[in-house]
């Protein structure tokens, strides 16, 4: 019973706190602070410094840091208010997830490299060429495709030519005709809008992936917090509006 009261007025307390901020944050333009975010390297350039220009613009008197990093992040004990990850399904129950991207990477090289290439069929076809992966200090690597019939499926263990923890940098080889490998299209989109690298088995496709702002469940999110989140889930499409799924 004694519990049961204070769960109500607790209740009570947060409505009103949620009041008063919202009275006083009437005037956006007014929203001020600090906020600190973490993400991947595969998104820094492409996504997450244009959101955060356009926020800035649109609230500029609040100050943003951001840590990047390809490690899982402690977001309590490294005070981090906002994080991008990345995958299929965040199962830690004390975040609050809100998926903003769905998309797969995609296997490409680069046009000089292709066509030298003999056709090809299947994803064991693959091991008769060059390939670039992202890895850290692992000797093999395996990529899971599933074909476009959706009845196929098929899984390929290999040891790259070139293993590399840094899409950026991956994509600089697969441009110099290095070999084929696997991009995320937030990853330099131009490179493949403008040509200078090609989709290759474009009927064989890896695993979809999704793109999470994420916070902590349990704590008060500041109004800076909750409108870049907000800004983040709206304008992250905008960015990216025909992803590969």
């Amino acid at each position: 019973d004694v519990g049961s009261e204070v769960l109500e007025h607790a209740r009570h307390t947060v409505e009103l706190n949620e009041a008063v901020d919202n009275v006083a944050s009437n005037h956006l333009s007014n929203v001020s602070g600090e906020l600190r975010l973490s993400a991947p390297p595969s998104i820094s350039d492409s996504l997450l410094a244009p959101l955060i220009g356009a926020s800035q613009a649109s609230y500029p008197k609040v100050r943003v840091q951001v840590f990047i990093t390809d490690r899982i992040v402690d977001q309590i004990a490294e005070g981090v208010d906002l994080a991008f990850k990345v995958g299929e399904q965040l199962k830690d129950s004390a975040l609050v997830a809100r998926r903003i991207l769905t998309y797969r990477h995609q296997l490409v090289a680069s046009p000089s490299y292709v066509s030298k290439c003999k056709r090809l069929q299947k994803p064991q076809d693959l091991l008769e060429h060059r390939l670039l992966a992202f890895s850290f200090w692992t000797p093999t690597k395996t990529w899971n495709f599933v074909h476009t019939n959706g009845s196929k499926k098929e899984t390929l263990t290999f040891q790259p030519f070139l293993a590399m923890n840094d899409y950026a940098g991956l994509a600089t080889a697969l441009l110099a005709g290095t070999g084929i490998g696997d991009l995320p299209p937030l990853v330099q989109p131009e490179l493949l809008r403008d040509g200078r690298l090609v989709e290759v088995m474009p009927r064989w496709h890896f695993t979809v992936f999704n793109l999470w702002v994420v916070h902590v469940g349990n704590r008060y999110l500041t109004r800076p917090v909750r409108v870049f989140k907000e800004f983040a889930t709206q304008m992250a499409p905008t960015l990216f509006p025909s992803l590969p799924t």
